[in-house]
């Protein structure tokens, strides 16, 4: 088993249950003690669990939003999937507001080579973008504002602004959570503002989310469902839901 399958599989098991032990872990992987204890480290200081004596604990109470380091672990061929299909429906050369958290992340990441004005609205974006090896990247604008430890992402009063001085042919939200009643939601109302801002700034809105993101748990809303123009996603709608999203006029693409 590889170090990123070993990181997954740890960070799965700390979402079912409040410890594990470096034995459990090894037992599981098949690794050795010093490698899993390294794991453990690294995990640590990415702020996926907590290291204690002889393994660790999860940071996740019951309904808390997992830290940007767990989620980035998560999902992570849905999340690929998703942005190869996100990165087909943006145009050369278009203006393109960018939200940000790992699915933003890895669509950052598919944008890297190309010619494309973004404004991507964390710092795990900012570098995703800037990585390509072509020595090409797209210019980015930077949005500014009160910047948010561990999701490396701008909020506040002045991110909004700055985001509601432009205007996109896209934005790409990526919501906390979504459903047919309610639309797009945020686990914060600073995160579901800027959200709000860069969705309201752009001519076509193109919402990116992993199946388990519907119907998933979160309080500030973002937008109704008639806001968002695209929805790409790994999760194939009921035909009574995709029903309702024709009538609304959204299309959704399966990734």
């Amino acid at each position: 088993m590889g170090t990123t399958d070993r990181h997954r599989l740890i960070a799965e098991l700390l979402r079912g249950q409040e410890e594990v032990t470096v034995d459990e872990l090894v037992s599981t992987t098949g690794a050795s003690g010093a490698t899993i204890r390294r794991d453990l480290e690294i995990l640590a200081a990415n702020g996926v669990l907590k290291r204690v004596h002889g393994g660790a604990r999860s940071l996740l109470a019951r309904g808390e939003n997992p830290g940007y380091g767990q989620r980035e672990l998560e999902d992570h061929e849905a999340k690929a999937r998703i942005a190869k299909a996100v990165d087909g429906l943006i145009r050369d050369r278009e203006h393109v507001w960018l939200d940000s958290g790992s699915t933003a992340t890895e669509i950052a990441r598919r944008l890297s080579t190309r010619e494309l004005t973004v404004m991507p609205m964390s710092l795990h974006g900012v570098q995703a973008l800037t990585q390509s090896s072509e020595g090409r990247a797209p210019e980015l604008i930077l949005p500014g504002g009160r910047f948010t430890p561990g999701e490396q992402s701008f909020r506040g009063p002045m991110a909004e602004a700055n985001v509601r001085s432009l205007r996109f042919d896209a934005a790409v939200v990526t919501p906390c959570a979504l459903n047919l009643k309610d639309g797009l939601l945020a686990h914060d109302l600073d995160d579901a503002a800027v959200k709000r801002a860069g969705l309201e700034s752009a001519s076509r809105v193109i919402v990116a989310a992993a199946g388990s993101k519907w119907n998933a748990g979160a309080r500030a809303l973002v937008a109704a469902m008639d806001s968002v123009d695209v929805i790409v996603t790994d999760l194939e709608p009921s035909p009574e839901d995709l029903a309702q999203l024709n009538k609304l006029s959204v299309e959704v693409v399966i990734a």
